[in-house]
């Protein structure tokens, strides 16, 4: 299985903005997704702001541990696991774990703090046949374009 990983580097929006809207997009194609960070307090200010996106169009979410993970369409974690089956995993805190290659695509947001780790990381995959490895930069309209 080939892993994709779309690198987003964070210029305009901020994290929770950008996990909202990448997280809408997953679940408009159908997909489950799993939110990683190490961060308790980021986590649970994702869900709120997820939860808090108005009207019908909240996104449903829950935090790791709870006893309907299995039923959550976004989960919110600390680890690279998906007992939501999602196969698709957004990396919020900038911080690459290599579990992350067990799912068909991986979204690593990255802020000017994590930009040479990423670049580190690119030039890993670029060497590496199993990874299909994108950029996303976002316009002066917010929109994300890959390989901008």
């Amino acid at each position: 299985m080939t892993t994709r990983v779309d690198f987003y580097q964070l210029s305009r929006d901020p994290v929770d903005v950008t996990v909202a809207k990448l997280a809408r997009k997953v679940l408009q194609a159908g997909e489950r997704l799993v939110v990683v960070s190490e961060d308790e307090a980021q986590r649970q200010h994702l869900s709120r702001v997820l939860w808090q996106q108005g009207g019908a169009t909240f996104l449903a979410n829950g935090l790791a541990g709870g006893p309907h993970d299995a039923r959550q369409p976004i989960l919110l974690s600390e680890s690279c696991t998906a007992p939501n089956d999602a196969r698709m995993l957004l990396i919020a805190d900038g911080v690459w774990r290599d579990e992350a290659l067990g799912f068909e695509r991986v979204l690593l947001l990255f802020d000017a703090a994590r930009r040479d780790a990423a670049a580190e990381l690119w030039r890993r995959f670029a060497k590496e046949n199993a990874i299909d490895n994108r950029i996303n930069k976002q316009d002066q309209n917010g929109a994300w374009r890959e390989g901008a």
